[in-house]
């Protein structure tokens, strides 16, 4: 896995572990929920999503970081498929995200372009 795959795989799940306690925890805040959503409104039925939203980009964040140290401790393949396989993973989320939501285009950028140019860089 090259130099900057790696580089993009670091700042991939330091978006995502950054994200994990503004969903899951902070969102109560008006400041919080206009940066994520564009607006202050409050929707308490859905925290139970919000926390697991939140907490699925802690999972996210630490599979590329478990990729990572599978890398460099002696297994370079299993690392390999790991960050590849959350990358693509994070790629079809920010996607997901666009397209059921597209008012929402800066939080997909901010989850598929640091792991589209980890896939892309990987590819050639």
């Amino acid at each position: 896995m090259n130099a900057v795959s790696q580089v993009f795989a670091v700042v991939a799940a330091a978006i995502h572990l950054i994200v994990w306690p503004l969903e899951s925890f902070l969102y109560g805040h008006p400041r919080v929920r206009r940066m994520l959503t564009g607006s202050t409104a409050d929707a308490p039925e859905v925290r139970l999503w919000r926390v697991n939203v939140g907490f699925y980009n802690l999972f996210l964040a630490l599979g590329l970081v478990a990729g990572l140290v599978l890398l460099h401790t002696g297994h370079p393949e299993a690392g390999r498929a790991v960050v590849l396989y959350v990358a693509a993973f994070m790629v079809a989320g920010g996607i997901t995200l666009f397209t059921s939501e597209p008012k929402l285009w800066r939080g997909a950028l901010g989850q598929a372009v640091p792991a589209a140019i980890i896939l892309l860089t990987e590819a050639f």
